[in-house]
């Protein structure tokens, strides 16, 4: 902490600017020793942008814009500094030299993020969701990492561990005044209150969030060959993804493809078609697509409308009863053979959709309908992987505890209350360990 570090913000390649950050006690003194303000003006303003070029041994290396951050009104609540240079690998990479030149050593992945938690400007939950924010591919995954930049999931956490807090008050009284408090009457008030606690935490679990999010939806097109599922999906993705030909078993691999659907990340996955084959190749692209159809979220089967359903095609359709499915009737530019009454009498509860990989427009009732499978609540919960498990853990040693105030004594059920107390403090960082922080941080880039 008493280094000042340095590295690229920026990410590599070429683009308009390029910016190499600076922070810790010397700071200031490592961008004034490469950089000269135009006109000579020194000392900087703090905060203020300040027109000037980068100097190494009397040669210009880049014009630029610098800007100095006083403590504590920075990123890191350290002083901060930052060279604005023309965007290129070359130039950032000279500049970032000279800073190491001048004192300041190499960033760790991270690290100014990890100061910023360290000096108390931001909370570890806060911490993790700038690289959730950075890593965001779609709207909702960008608005639940701003809910969680803003304090949203540390509020909660919080708020219960304050809760958590007034409960253990309330059994060290039993403990410590057992003439004023039996252990019969704190176990009536505190297990149902330790239980209704433990129900909170779990409700605020979201594993299927934290999967669409970080993910999201997985959907496999499936059906017999020929029914046109190369071409929906390179419909669906308006490029040339798969290949099409009028031979059944053109589909030997699964092809993936993304899109963002309202917002929300789609992958679609086109496999081989599901029929008996004796061709070695095609028999492994079909257990390959029975793999993909087992570990996808939602499931596509692609049917031809301009012909009648097969024996096959209606197992088909039962044996994906009970999962997230969709059927998509194609060519519905062609004479339609298929009963589509009877298809959703086969299942009432699948949606039905029309389409025609060869009419766009025909598209747009199925992308609704893949936005709506992907879509997540904007309700407040948790997400993170990290914090599912330590809020599941907290959430099992209030129920133990609940449970040892009912079968045995107030201290022992402490112990478990203090458990759950410290697996909420790990989701903030109020409470937590080296090595914690190392697995949390290393997963940043170096910049930030």
């Amino acid at each position: 902490m008493n280094d000042t570090i340095a590295a690229i913000a920026t990410a590599p390649g070429e683009g308009g600017i390029s910016i190499v950050r600076i922070s810790g006690p010397e700071a200031e003194r490592v961008l004034m020793a490469l950089f000269h303000p135009a006109g000579g003006r020194k000392p900087l303003t703090t905060h203020l942008l300040t027109y000037g070029h980068v100097v190494e041994d009397g040669t210009r290396v880049d014009e630029c814009m610098a800007v100095l951050m006083r403590a504590p009104r920075s990123y890191t609540r350290e002083d901060v500094a930052e060279l604005q240079l023309h965007g290129g690998g070359y130039t950032a990479q000279r500049v970032l030299a000279l800073c190491l030149r001048a004192g300041a050593r190499l960033a760790e992945a991270g690290e100014f993020t990890r100061r910023a938690f360290l000096n108390g400007r931001i909370d570890l939950s806060q911490a993790e969701a700038v690289m959730q924010l950075i890593a965001a591919r779609g709207e909702q995954a960008h608005r639940a990492a701003l809910r969680q930049l803003e304090g949203g999931a540390s509020a909660f956490i919080r708020q219960a561990a304050d809760e958590l807090y007034a409960l253990q008050g309330a059994a060290a009284a039993c403990i410590d005044y057992p003439e004023e408090i039996t252990e019969e009457e704190a176990a009536a008030d505190l297990a149902p209150r330790l239980g209704a606690l433990a129900r909170r935490l779990d409700d605020a679990c979201d594993e299927r969030a934290a999967h669409l999010l970080a993910d999201g939806l997985t959907v496999a097109l499936c059906g017999e060959p020929n029914v046109g599922k190369s071409s929906l999906l390179n419909a669906l993705l308006g490029e040339e993804k798969a290949i099409v030909t009028a031979i059944p078993g053109t589909t030997r691999d699964t092809v993936e493809g993304e899109i963002t659907l309202s917002g929300n990340l789609v992958r679609l996955r086109d496999t081989a078609g599901l029929r008996e084959t004796d061709d070695p190749v095609e028999r492994i692209g079909v257990e390959r697509a029975s793999r993909a159809l087992s570990e996808a979220d939602c499931v596509l089967l692609v049917l031809d409308g301009s012909r009648a359903m097969t024996a096959e095609e209606r197992a088909l359709l039962q044996s994906l009863r009970g999962r997230q499915v969709l059927v998509a009737v194609n060519k519905r530019d062609l004479p339609r053979a298929i009963d589509l009454d009877g298809l959703r009498a086969l299942a009432p509860e699948v949606p039905v959709l029309s389409v025609s990989a060869a009419q766009p427009d025909t598209l747009s009732p199925l992308r609704e309908a893949l936005a709506e499978r992907a879509r997540v609540s904007d309700r407040l919960t948790l997400t993170q992987p990290r914090h599912l498990a330590a809020a599941r853990r907290a959430a099992e040693h209030l129920r133990q505890a609940a449970e040892t105030l009912r079968t045995a004594t107030v201290d022992l059920a402490a112990v478990d209350m203090l458990a759950a107390q410290s697996a909420l403090a790990e989701i903030t960082g109020d409470a937590v360990e080296e090595k914690l922080l190392d697995a949390v941080f290393s997963q940043f880039c170096v910049g930030k």
